[in-house]
Parts: C-alpha cells; structure tokens; sequence
C-alpha cells in the first residue's frame, strides 16, 4: 500500500495550508475546443512531465485516482527518483485536471494540481497550484537551489501544452 508524505491530502483545491512553500502559476496554451482535447490528453498521458525533461512511468494511462506516477529527473551526475500517487482527476467538457502527492523517497514533500479549463472566452487555461516543503536531507540542506529548480520545472510543465 502508498501512504502519502503528508496530511493535507486535497488541499490544492482549496485554501493552501500553512508551513508550505506555495506555488501558483497559470498560462494560456491554446484557444478553442480543439486545443482544449489535445492538451488534456496530453495532460493525462504524463506527457507535461515528459516535454518537460522527465523519465515518466505510469502505472496505468490516462491517469486516473490512485495512479502510481514514477518519474526519474537526471540533474548533471545525479538521478532523482520522484515517486507520487494520484489524489484527485477528472475531466468533463470544460475542465481536466490531476493531483500527486508525495510518496517516500520523493525530494519533497506536497501536493501538485494541473488543471485545464476553457474558459468562455475559448482560451485553453493551464494552472498548476502546490505546495511542498522539503522531504529529504538534500532538498533541506539546498533549499534556495531546490525552490529556484522547482520554479523552473513549474515553467518547463507551464510551456509543455502551449499549442504549437
């Protein structure tokens, strides 16, 4: 069985808890239905992580609550294993979205939501919401190194379904 890292277990959809870095970050990727469908398969097939820069491994696709999500992050000489679990995931007309939870060995500890929504303009909105506190010797001795990486990777899963 998975037992999550933290507590606050589907706290990225509401108010986000204290004693947490916070991460809130949203970019349009597209306009029209069209754009919608393509970024949300892309969204639920693991490729945000994957475009990227991560080794994904699903342990079923699309991802769904109580998917185990395997990511390896190479880093110079280091390899980072990035193990999470589903919490919440759903798609409907209008909004497809996702959220991981750590899992021991993660560099962290947290929550991340990736949702999609077309909004009644036509633009294909991407937002991600976190929060997260280090998980593991190196995350705490790295901190500042290990919030300015996090932000980049935000960036890097924020650019991976702008339609092309």
């Amino acid at each position: 069985m998975d037992h999550l890292t933290y507590a606050e277990v589907g706290a990225t959809a509401g108010e986000l808890p204290a004693g947490y870095h916070h991460t809130r970050m949203r970019r349009v990727v597209g306009h029209g239905r069209t754009d919608f469908e393509r970024a949300a398969d892309l969204l639920l097939a693991g490729e945000v992580q994957r475009r990227a820069g991560a080794d994904v491994r699903m342990s079923e696709t699309p991802l769904r609550e109580g998917t185990r999500v395997e990511m390896r992050l190479r880093l110079g000489p280091f390899v980072f294993r990035i193990p999470c679990l589903v919490v919440w995931a759903e798609r409907t007309g209008e909004a497809c979205g996702f959220a991981y939870g750590t899992l021991p060995g993660h560099p962290e500890r947290g929550e991340e939501r990736f949702e999609l929504h077309l909004d009644p303009s036509g633009d294909v909105v991407f937002t991600i919401v976190a929060f997260s506190r280090p998980g593991r010797w190196f995350t705490r001795l790295g901190g500042p190194v290990a919030r300015r990486f996090q932000a980049h990777m935000t960036r890097r899963y924020l650019a991976a379904l702008v339609n092309r």
